[in-house]
């Protein structure tokens, strides 16, 4: 008689789903929690298929035909200070499947039976801790039930309109984006009873249209893992990097990062788990360990993609820098990895996206709060780089534009007076490519302080890998007057040059030419007031310095 039972819940089935091939997508998915179902859980003995969630009588008024309670609680529904809806509370169809992946309602609960169907192994509701179990805290999951609507395509930007939607990913009657947006509870041939399979994220990209994406590693790349560490995607099946998509950093349901549906709470961690070299070619998470570093670990939560440009509350991430939609190893304006990332320019306002790496250095380390006390205090303190690389001021070295000295001789080929460099020519990991190694390459850790590439002695002559030597020449510099007295090598360039520049609030360029700013550590100037001369005079040859106890008031060199 069983038999009999479980092929009279077949023909109901089919009369309710239509197809025969629906009824038997449906007996061969979890989603068939009778006692035939495929999945771990099921019942003990019900034979029927579809009375878990359907009855043609005794039914809640619900479409379609529902035999399940509503359930009764209130949930803590997603939001981030991106998002331009209000998912609010659920409703339509997601409430409906909440009724058992909310794991509140027990799974045998339905209308129509006086009693709880039992389930097999003790089962009552969802088991917690399960991915089908999404509890009533879905600040972690893709919202839903939000009115999707053209006003809210364009203000949010980068959502297809809604009149796009007419295919096997659509909006409900009352043009709401629901659970049955991407999932068909009856047809799991694409698994997770996806409406359409996600290679590539596919599905994803139906309503998501991510600037920059199409030209992005992220999307393009054929990279596997290694097997080494921990697995990257343990929720995916895709083996690749491109296959994975929008997958290697978010997760629709029950993510780490709730805010914005990341695989995990600390930002960097979304990162690492690509970059720690069992992916990517190179191990960009080592590089944190060194050191001197961007302390990308010390805060979590901080960062916010709508915070002003210049950074308020201080804090560093790897999407301060880095565009994750955007990075791709095609280059353009900014290298491929700098890609459609905003920054800050040398007047201080906003530029979106950056046109030039300095631009992104100064949203935190121009005009931001709290920054550290400079390394070497000078006459004249200034920890502002925006200020310090002003193409107005006395002396700068060339960051924002070309220098004002058309003299250098000590200047190494390729670079001339007409050169620019960038911030990471100094600031560099000092295995990269720069220092002759083979490790990634950006101010990601050093072993040098102030991330530097290569090492400069705060209280010892310059060896012969000193970052300065990288571009200026040692034997020219060494031989030229006033640097070539032992007592000049012995304190180092930065006793008398201040390697960012001088702001033209501050100095002028009679006395403070060619990067000339005194660390007061090594030097004490002569004389007081206006009178006092403090500087090397580079035209009639004379130095006006009072240096490791002896005064050079004018004398000659």
């Amino acid at each position: 008689m069983r038999w009999r039972n479980w092929l009279a819940g077949l023909l109901l089935l089919s009369a309710w789903c239509g197809a025969g091939g629906a009824l038997a997508a449906l007996a061969t998915s979890k989603h068939n929690l009778s006692a035939s179902g495929p999945g771990t859980v099921k019942a003990a003995g019900e034979a029927q298929v579809c009375i878990f969630c359907h009855a043609p009588h005794n039914s809640s008024p619900t479409a379609p035909l529902w035999n399940r309670r509503t359930p009764g609680g209130s949930y803590v529904p997603y939001s981030s200070s991106t998002a331009k809806a209000n998912a609010g509370q659920p409703t339509g169809a997601s409430l409906l499947c909440l009724s058992c992946h909310d794991g509140t309602i027990a799974l045998g609960d339905v209308l129509n039976r006086a009693s709880t169907i039992t389930m097999a192994g003790g089962v009552t509701t969802m088991p917690a801790g399960s991915a089908s179990n999404l509890g009533t805290d879905l600040s972690g999951d893709h919202p839903v039930s939000i009115p999707y609507t053209a006003a809210l395509a364009a203000t949010r930007g980068e959502l297809v309109a809604p009149s796009t939607l007419t295919g096997r990913v659509r909006l409900d009657a009352s043009g709401q984006l629901q659970c049955t947006s991407c999932h068909d509870a009856h047809d799991d041939s694409n698994g997770k009873f996806l409406v359409i399979p996600n290679q590539a994220s596919a599905l994803c990209q139906t309503c998501h249209v991510k600037n920059y994406w199409s030209l992005s590693d992220h999307r393009l790349s054929g990279k596997t893992w290694n097997g080494a560490g921990t697995n990257p995607w343990p929720h995916t099946s895709g083996t690749t990097v491109a296959v994975n998509a929008c997958e290697n950093c978010h997760r629709p349901h029950t993510a780490g990062g709730k805010k914005w549906n990341l695989n995990y709470a600390a930002e960097e961690n979304n990162c690492y788990s690509c970059h720690n070299g069992n992916v990517a070619a190179k191990n960009i998470q080592s590089e944190f360990a060194k050191s001197s570093l961007h302390p990308v670990a010390s805060t979590t939560g901080v960062h916010d993609p709508v915070e002003p440009a210049v950074v308020q509350s201080r804090h560093v991430e790897c999407v301060d820098c880095h565009n994750p939609h955007a990075s791709n190893a095609s280059g353009g304006v900014l290298a491929g990895s700098l890609a459609g990332v905003r920054g800050v320019n040398i007047a201080g306002s906003e530029i979106n996206p950056a046109t030039a790496e300095y631009q992104i250095c100064l949203r935190c380390h121009a005009d931001s709060n709290g920054k550290p006390a400079p390394y070497t205090t000078r006459q004249l303190a200034q920890t502002n780089t925006r200020l310090e690389f002003d193409t107005l001021n006395p002396s700068f070295h060339p960051v924002a534009g070309p220098g004002r000295s058309a003299n250098v001789p000590s200047l190494v080929a390729p670079w001339n007076t007409a050169s620019v460099i960038k911030c990471s020519d100094c600031h560099n990991n000092n295995a990269g490519p720069g220092a002759g190694g083979t490790g990634p390459n950006g101010p990601h850790g050093s072993t040098n302080f102030a991330l530097l590439e290569r090492p400069h002695a705060l209280t010892a002559a310059p060896t012969a890998g000193d970052i300065c030597y990288k571009c200026h020449s040692q034997t020219v510099v060494t031989r030229e007057s006033p640097h070539n007295r032992s007592e000049h090598l012995r304190y180092g360039c930065k006793a008398c040059h201040d390697p960012h520049g001088i702001s033209s609030t501050q100095g002028n360029t009679t006395y403070n030419s060619r990067l000339i700013n005194l660390s007061t550590t090594d030097n004490t100037p002569v004389g007081t007031g206006a009178a006092a001369k403090l500087y090397v005079d580079t035209v009639a040859r004379k130095c006006y310095l009072n240096c490791h106890g002896e005064s050079h008031n004018g004398r000659s060199y």
